[in-house]
């Protein structure tokens, strides 16, 4: 009972606050991305809600779960993570050509996204194993590459490959605690140099390699496949310093933007609450990647801070790509700004992240 109620008087207020004002920003952005729109999709911004509930009560279960059993059964969800993916090409919907989603009744979901999760996890508890190890060698290394390549070239299969940079980046970015040795260090980046164009003439559907290509003369196609980068880059630019006011943004309500709801949000928002709410929003972003960064500092052991950094990591290339995107700056890659998009899957891996670092946070004190 004291435990319990010391954890309790532990409680991160500061993460829970910014969670709450980032998903309340998301519904009231989502209610205007969607106004204009028919049918089902007008009431998005309902399903957003359900899920944001959903996802809420999923994460009060990760907090409440002292996160040494995530440590034991890390490998074990990392598993079953992979026989899902696996699942997607037998059991898949295929929608425009990719395998991505499992449909069970009326309920959806992406696994890929879960992998996020289970594959830093995987790399985290391989980290806290090998504490004795002083500086990493390639041979030390090859265990974890391969806890992170065996889900990367499943999710490229689909293909998704938005969600594979992800995915590699999320467990690499955790993989940098580990202090590597300096000839090892070398040797992955010459093998990087020559494994990406392999990548790019052998791995990329024709598709991919346009959206690659396409943002770097998105004045040539404006009309194909830099359309929406172009929309998107209209959008904020209109939306000047205070923006055009909410559920007035022109580029929204006249559908010229694509997925206003999923991949190009921040552009409504832009365009609506100008600089200042872009400021504003990507503010909160700031401080919620740097409050995960003094979780994973102040950790009671290696493994949490493993945690920590790889939810302030999936927060970071998540909100990195997706404003990348909609600027124009990055490639459309299909990748959601945090509790921000709309959808199922992306709300609750986001929110199962939220979970551990309370989980870490609320445990930094306890033994």
């Amino acid at each position: 009972m004291a435990l319990e109620r010391g954890i309790r008087e532990q409680f991160d207020w500061g993460l829970f606050v910014v969670v709450c004002v980032i998903a309340t920003l998301g519904v009231v952005n989502l209610y205007s991305a969607t106004s204009s729109l028919a049918g089902a999709r007008g009431d998005l911004y309902v399903q957003q809600i359900y899920w944001l509930a959903v996802g809420a009560g999923v994460a009060v279960i990760v907090a409440a779960i002292d996160y040494k059993h995530y440590e034991k059964y890390a490998y074990f969800a990392y598993i079953a993570s992979l026989f899902a993916l696996v699942a997607v090409f037998v059991l898949g919907k295929s929608i425009r050509g990719t395998h991505r989603w499992i449909q069970i009744g009326s309920f959806q979901f992406q696994p890929s996204e879960f992998v996020k999760i289970t594959a830093a996890l995987a790399v985290a508890k391989r980290l806290s194993l090998e504490t004795r190890i002083e500086r990493w060698t390639l041979r030390d290394l090859l265990p974890a590459a391969g806890l992170i390549g065996v889900p990367l070239l499943l999710v490229l299969a689909q293909p998704d490959l938005g969600t594979g940079m992800i995915v590699a980046l999320v467990s690499v970015t955790t993989l940098g605690l580990a202090r590597i040795a300096r000839r090892t260090f070398w040797t992955i980046v010459g093998s990087a140099a020559v494994a990406l164009p392999l990548m790019w003439n052998f791995g990329l559907k024709a598709y991919q390699k346009e959206r690659l290509t396409s943002f770097l003369d998105a004045d040539k196609h404006k009309m194909d496949s830099a359309y929406q980068a172009v929309q998107s880059v209209i959008a904020i630019g209109s939306g000047s310093l205070f923006g055009q006011g909410f559920m007035k943004g022109t580029q929204n309500q006249r559908h010229f933007i694509p997925d206003p709801f999923t991949d190009f949000p921040l552009a409504v928002w832009a365009q609506e609450w100008g600089l200042v709410g872009v400021a504003g929003l990507l503010g909160c972003y700031l401080f919620l990647i740097l409050w995960a960064l003094n979780i994973a500092s102040t950790a009671k052991d290696r493994f949490g801070s493993a945690i920590a950094v790889s939810c302030a990591a999936l927060f970071f290339w998540h909100v990195i790509f997706n404003v990348g995107m909609v600027s124009q700056m990055l490639p459309v890659v299909g990748v959601t700004l945090p509790m921000f998009s709309y959808g199922g899957s992306s709300v609750l891996t986001m929110l199962i992240a939220v979970g551990m670092l309370m989980n870490v946070s609320m445990r930094r004190n306890t033994f």
